[in-house]
C-alpha cells in the first residue's frame, strides 16, 4: 500500500510519516505533484540490491588523496 502526504503534512508530523514508511512507500507531494518518496532503509536496500550496513555504504571502492586546507583568512587562531 502506498501512502500519500503533502509536504505540509510531512513537516507537521515527520514521525507519523516515518511510521507509515515502515509499511510501504510514502509519496510526498509538493503543490499537488509527487516530489519525493520515503522508504524504509530495508526497502531501499531491497530495491537497490545493496545489502549490508549503513557504514558499508560509505566505504569507497578506492582510496582518495585528500588533505583539508585551512582558509588563510580564518579569524581564530589555533591553540595546540
Amino acid at each position: 500500500m502506498v501512502a500519500i502526504v503533502t509536504s505540509r503534512e510531512f513537516n507537521r508530523d515527520v514521525s507519523a510519516v516515518k511510521r507509515a514508511a515502515a509499511s510501504g512507500p510514502v509519496i510526498i507531494t509538493d503543490h499537488g505533484r509527487p516530489s519525493h518518496v520515503l522508504l524504509s532503509f530495508a526497502e531501499y536496500q531491497r530495491l537497490t540490491g545493496t545489502a549490508g550496513s549503513l557504514a558499508d555504504a560509505f566505504i569507497l571502492d578506492e582510496e582518495i588523496d585528500f588533505e583539508p586546507v585551512r582558509p588563510r583568512d580564518s579569524a581564530r587562531g589555533v591553540d595546540l
